[in-house]
């Protein structure tokens, strides 16, 4: 039925979540929900409003840059309706702006901008860590909020880290364009944090995203590996900052990712506040 999501008992694979219906020009609702005792996962809500705003570019620009921001726990559970606003398109490039909203209450809001391909010189500063390939590395099963991914842990930067900040990634569903690998490439993006790897600072709660950006330098194919290496930036007045780059599986440096989360003591997130409203 037109206007109802679905919901999948056997759990919803990545192509089901950034499935979209597209209600009115620039009015896109989610069409598969789940149950998730986490609540929506951020990377999911930032990837289906990077699929309804490149559906409203012209044709041959691609995503190289968004900028969004988590103003509110989503339920993973409920349809979220996304509009789009067509800000401006150029000669080359389209900007766009989405925003996120479950039951009347915006959860989330991102600007995206892009761009048709052109030539031009081609350097990376940095080159990918040198780790084993995936295929020699065990699987990591631990976070439910993710789905159709596939992920690898090599050693870490730091000992003992809590969570991995260096992963290999993959998405298990084929993926038929390149929009569709932009929007995967997304939703891993909000994953991990580098902030596991800053030694001497104790654990904090649970991790609350508050603003993410990620920068597309080149295409990549995420139903194939992508190495995933995140760094810790800055802790400081209850906010933790940190980088991070996604290679390709040939070292290629594709994307760049920057993330500011709520950074307090464990036992000041047992109030169960929301971290985003204070």
């Amino acid at each position: 039925m037109a206007g109802q999501a679905e919901r999948l008992t056997a759990g919803p694979g990545l192509l089901d979540l950034l499935t979209l219906e597209r209600v009115e020009v620039n009015l896109f609702l989610t069409t598969v929900v789940h149950e998730d005792p986490r609540g929506l996962y951020g990377g999911q809500v930032a990837a289906q409003a990077l699929r309804a705003a490149a559906a409203t570019v012209p044709a041959g620009r691609a995503p190289h840059s968004l900028h969004g921001y988590f103003l509110s726990p989503g339920d993973a559970g409920h349809p979220v309706l996304l509009t789009v606003y067509q800000d401006r398109d150029g000669r080359s490039y389209s900007n766009r702006r989405a925003i996120a909203v479950q039951r009347g209450k915006v959860i989330f809001n991102m600007t995206a901008s892009f761009h048709a391909a052109e030539p031009g010189p081609d350097f990376q500063a940095r080159a990918a860590p040198a780790v084993p390939p995936p295929d020699d590395l065990p699987g990591l099963h631990t976070r439910l909020s993710l789905r159709g991914i596939d992920i690898r842990v090599p050693e870490q930067p730091r000992p003992g880290q809590a969570w991995p900040s260096r992963v290999w990634v993959r998405a298990t569903d084929r993926l038929a364009d390149d929009t569709l690998h932009a929007c995967a490439l997304t939703y891993i993006s909000d994953m991990f944090t580098g902030l596991a790897a800053v030694p001497g600072v104790p654990p904090a709660g649970p991790p609350t995203s508050i603003d993410h950006a990620v920068w597309f330098y080149r295409p990549v194919e995420l139903d194939d590996w992508v190495l995933m290496d995140l760094q810790p930036e800055s802790i400081a007045g209850g906010r933790g900052t940190y980088t991070g780059r996604i290679f390709g599986r040939d070292g290629r440096l594709a994307a760049g990712i920057a993330q500011e989360s709520v950074w307090r003591a464990a036992q000041d997130a047992a109030t169960g506040k929301d971290g985003r409203d204070g």
